[in-house]
């Protein structure tokens, strides 16, 4: 959510950068919250002046008691106030809530760094990290080898729990884990410190996190609760700040968080018909970082490097896109995907993303913080996944299978799954 105050002094900039985001029909939204405004400002300024009239009338009440003179009727007109105050604070309130609901559908002002462009197709290539090696015998798809090496079964989930489900059985369920346990140690040696958070939060808390079309395709509502299952550990660890003031001493705060994750996949992508790549419910490790505005594009690029760091460490080849202005969930100043190369299908696909959200989502949380002169201010917020496990097991499937069907086990992760170096 953005600051209403650069509405009212920068209508024009505002409107622009909604052009770059390619969100014309909510351009109109603007002059709507600028006349909401005024007529919030204007109730505020009535029930403040009747206040005023209020002391006056209560200064001279008591002087003309004093003087033992007739002040029935400055009594009865003062008894009329609380109530005229009362109705214009009740039409202040509900003005307020129709500017809250407009500026929520506003899209944050895009950091100038980001590129402009209409949706995903034009994000922007910045670098290759690691050789794609060609392979000289024709790449399985991982779930057909998962299979056949009888390390996963889709079938029986579907009968279970549905499509877009599995089991992970034996050395791959280690795997699995070995990804978690070795990313958990990665972070906590950057001086992130470990958190297990709630798998589920109320909708105050889903609503400060992220943009209305976002929770609509991703949260799953647990009925008869005011509670949703998690998409990602990074709403309830963003979400464990809320209404809270940060003393400026303690910044940045740096967590990195484990947990399950739950997402309805609805929209254009849809579901693997049988995989990991896109499911209901994967193991993802995450980090958020906490801090003031003028340190979150080098906690950015700290971030970013992160990741990189720990996808090549898996021999894995990748590539750092930007995200292009219309790419950008409403919430986001600027964001980069991180890509692994896919043999099977010869393209990259995304395995993480990092996201400077600059004051919007701390604006939506009321996560303030307090310096030493005792002005307050909106912290900046920034999240990056460390690493999607399914995703990743996807592309060590692909990368790493070797000609008779085995998987080579990256260095880095074996001592995590006994010192095996090969599943087969």
């Amino acid at each position: 959510m953005i600051d209403i105050n650069l509405i009212r002094e920068k209508p024009e900039f505002v409107k622009e950068n909604i052009r770059k985001k390619f969100q014309l029909e909510k351009i109109p939204l603007i002059d709507v919250i600028l006349k909401h405004d005024g007529k919030w400002r204007k109730f505020k300024q009535e029930a403040d002046s009747l206040r005023h009239e209020r002391n006056k009338l209560t200064e001279e009440i008591n002087k003309l008691k004093k003087s033992k003179k007739d002040i029935k009727d400055l009594i009865t007109k003062a008894q009329e106030i609380p109530k005229k105050i009362k109705e214009l604070e009740d039409k202040a309130d509900r003005t307020k809530e129709k500017i809250d609901e407009a500026l929520r559908t506003i899209p944050n002002i895009i950091h100038e760094s980001v590129p402009i462009g209409k949706d995903s197709s034009q994000n922007v290539e910045i670098r290759k990290i690691g050789k794609v090696i060609k392979k000289n015998f024709e790449i399985k798809n991982h779930a057909e080898l998962a299979e056949k090496l009888n390390i996963a079964d889709f079938d029986s989930a579907r009968e279970t729990s549905g499509k877009g489900f599995y089991f992970l059985k034996g050395d791959l369920a280690l795997l699995n884990m070995a990804l978690v346990n070795y990313a958990r140690d990665y972070m906590i040696n950057k001086g992130f410190e470990y958190v297990e958070p709630p798998l589920m939060i109320r909708n105050k808390v889903v609503d400060g996190v992220m943009s209305f079309k976002e929770k609509d395709n991703m949260m799953y509502k647990i009925e008869g609760e005011d509670l949703y299952l998690i998409g990602t550990s990074e709403h309830p660890l963003i979400g464990m700040f809320i209404d809270k003031t940060i003393k400026e001493e303690d910044l940045p705060i740096l967590i990195t968080g484990f947990s399950p994750c739950f997402r309805k996949e609805i929209g254009a992508h849809g579901l693997d018909e049988k995989g990991l790549f896109r499911v209901h419910q994967f193991n993802k490790q995450e980090m958020i970082v906490i801090c003031k505005p003028e340190d979150s594009y080098k906690w950015y690029e700290k971030m970013l490097k992160c990741t990189i760091e720990i996808f090549s460490s898996l021999d894995l080849p990748l590539r750092e896109l930007e995200c292009c202005s219309g790419d950008l969930a409403d919430l986001k100043a600027k964001s980069a995907d991180i890509e692994v190369w896919s043999p099977k299908q010869e393209k990259y696909f995304e395995v993480g993303s990092c996201t400077n959200m600059e004051a919007a989502q701390a604006r939506r949380l009321n996560i303030k913080v307090l310096k030493k002169d005792g002005e307050r201010y909106f912290a900046h917020t920034l999240n990056n996944t460390v690493i999607a496990t399914s995703r990743a097991i996807v592309a060590i499937i692909e990368n790493h299978q070797q000609k008779d069907g085995s998987i080579l086990i990256p260095k880095v992760l074996q001592p995590y799954i006994y010192g095996k170096k090969v599943i087969k």
